[in-house]
């Protein structure tokens, strides 16, 4: 859960910061406004791409920071730095960090829902993975991934195998080449970010000392020094208390401050010294920078895809050189690997029609709720198990089909969903992917009411406040009808102060939610019978949350437990 939310800096925020609640917080404003922006903000903390246009123009340096609370009650305080020079730097609990790192705080805590997904939703393709999401197929999945990863290892080495000599020296020459040059550079995965932050560090390293020597002076050394200061104030302060006793907690914290300011003045004086100022070092970082560009542009675009490629080269290396496998031996491995490779291919797509039916029906129960009430929803799974159609996914392509109306048939969704049913079918597989999260978990759902209004945008509303009872919930919308179903509403504004764009991030309650709730109902020039039926629309709205919070939950058709697809498993695979 995102408890605390700082920005600074970005785009056309200067300064802003934000207290969500635990519920189902709204974000209103007009557009352009910089709603958007916040989420990227987020996006940011969680590991997304970092570019110096996001800065401020002008400034030196953007800065996003949050408070996460995880299910165990525990803090994580994370922090985004972004130079005017395309560096970025990310802390956790004020260590530095990976972006991997940050990527699997994604994961756990926060699931971010924009209008993208919807294209996702769109593409067959990513149908059969909503499934096994679903279902849990994870374990399955990666069983049948590594599987096919050993059969298309087999089928290369084959191939290179049956090469002529002639193409054989040629693509050891090849080989040979490149792994030399990589070899020779002796990456090291993390190392473009390190160098990159050292950088930073040694071109800066005069204002560095300067700063640093300064701040120290000023704070520790000197009979005119802060601290000295302080001492003198403290006994003050003192004496004050021995007088009267509000000022005594002031006193108490003496010890704490004093703490924090030594510590501070010693790293001040030990990171001056640990900063090589000397040009020759600057040269080198530069250089190897410079090198490792070269390296990345050249095997895939990244330090870590250059890394794997050497790998991969070293494999084929040691494939063409090696000399002891015969075509023979290694058809052989390459059956065997088939065998193996069907026999869990075929265990995960046996799960796969046991679990098809159960998602359908608990899809068309969601999509029942969301004023799709006889919706039928369908996986088809087709399973093709000749060689030349295997995937790393297994046997199986899926594709979701769904009739909206009575009477019609089952389509591809992909050829007939309207946009306001395509927002509320993703709503409705999101909040199946959200059943399983922890409480601390964030849904950030981006303009979720594309191509809705009227009375599906009350339901609409109605389900993410629901989701809003189990999950912290943040939702930008241009609809008065789900604005008005939040428990918390924060306005974004965007306004002009001297001569510069500043976007504003202000708590609503009471009449000022109600005259926001007016705008998005009749536009800036709302009247009084706009702001009436603001009114009239939240007490509604409210009075019909609270009815249904009262209403004993049904349980719906349960998602197959481990022991279940393993019933289901083991009886598909016998003879």
């Amino acid at each position: 859960m995102i408890r605390y939310l700082a920005i600074r800096n970005l785009a056309v925020i200067e300064s802003v910061a934000v207290d969500f609640e635990q519920s189902f917080n709204i974000l209103t404003g007009e557009t352009g406004a910089g709603k958007s922006i916040l989420v990227e903000a987020v996006g940011l903390l969680l590991g997304g791409r970092a570019t110096q246009d996001l800065i401020r123009t002008g400034e030196d340096i953007a800065t996003v920071e949050a408070i996460f609370e995880t299910d165990d009650g525990s803090e994580l305080i994370v922090r985004r730095e972004i130079t005017s020079q395309g560096r970025s730097r990310a802390f956790i609990n004020g260590a530095l960090a990976t972006a991997a790192a940050l990527k699997d705080l994604s994961n756990r805590l926060v699931e971010l829902h924009g209008q993208h997904e919807h294209q996702q939703l769109l593409d067959p393709a990513q149908h059969l993975a909503m499934l096994d999401a679903w279902a849990g197929h994870d374990s399955l999945r990666a069983d049948v991934a590594a599987a096919f990863a050993t059969v298309r290892g087999l089928r290369d080495e084959l191939d290179r195998l049956r090469m002529d000599d002639r193409e054989r020296a040629a693509r050891l020459d090849l080989v040979e080449f490149q792994l030399g040059e990589l070899q020779k550079a002796n990456l090291q995965a993390g190392e473009d970010e390190t160098l990159g932050n050292e950088r930073q560090l040694l071109r800066s390293a005069d204002t560095i000392q300067r700063l640093c020597g300064e701040s120290y002076a000023e704070l520790y050394d000197g009979e005119t020094a802060a601290l000295v200061q302080l001492g003198h104030i403290w006994k003050r302060v003192g004496e004050l208390a021995a007088i009267d006793p509000r000022f005594a907690p002031y006193l108490d914290a003496r010890d704490a401050i004093k703490a924090q300011l030594e510590d501070l003045a010693f790293t001040l004086r030990v990171f001056v010294d640990g900063v090589d100022a000397s040009p020759a070092r600057l040269q080198h970082v530069e250089d190897r920078l410079a090198l490792i560009e070269r390296l990345k542009r050249k095997h895939g675009g990244t330090l870590e895809d250059a890394i794997a490629h050497r790998d991969r080269l070293a494999a084929e290396h040691r494939a063409l050189t090696g000399g002891q496998s015969t075509v023979a031996e290694i058809e052989q491995q390459l059956a065997d690997a088939g065998r193996k490779f069907l026999a869990v291919a075929m265990k995960l797509s046996a799960s796969r029609r046991d679990a098809a039916p159960k998602f359908a029906r608990r899809i068309e129960a969601e999509l029942g709720e969301l004023a799709m009430e006889r919706t039928r929803f369908e996986v088809r799974l087709t399973t093709a198990e000749s060689e030349g159609q295997w995937a790393d996914a297994g046997i199986d392509a899926g594709e979701l089909f769904l009739s909206p109306n009575v009477g019609e048939d089952l389509r591809p969704l992909a050829k007939i969903v309207s946009g306001g049913e395509l927002s509320r079918v993703m709503l409705a597989l999101k909040t199946l992917a959200a059943a399983d999260a922890g409480p601390a978990k964030t849904l950030i759902f981006d303009e979720v009411d594309a191509g809705i209004g009227g009375r599906v945008a009350t339901v609409v509303g109605q389900k993410l406040a629901s989701l809003g009872d189990r999950f912290q919930v943040l939702c930008i919308t241009h609809l008065p009808q789900i604005a008005a179903c939040g428990r918390s509403h924060f306005l974004i504004e965007k306004k002009v102060v001297g001569r510069r764009t500043v976007t504003s991030v202000d708590r609503l309650e009471d009449e000022d939610r109600v005259t926001e709730i007016a705008r998005m109902m009749g536009g800036s020039a709302a009247g009084e019978k706009a702001l009436e039926s603001a009114r009239e629309l939240l007490d509604t709205t409210k009075a019909k949350g609270e009815s249904e919070r009262r209403k004993p939950q049904k349980p719906g058709p349960q998602k197959p437990g481990p022991q279940k697809a393993q019933k289901a498993q083991s009886k598909t695979s016998r003879p």
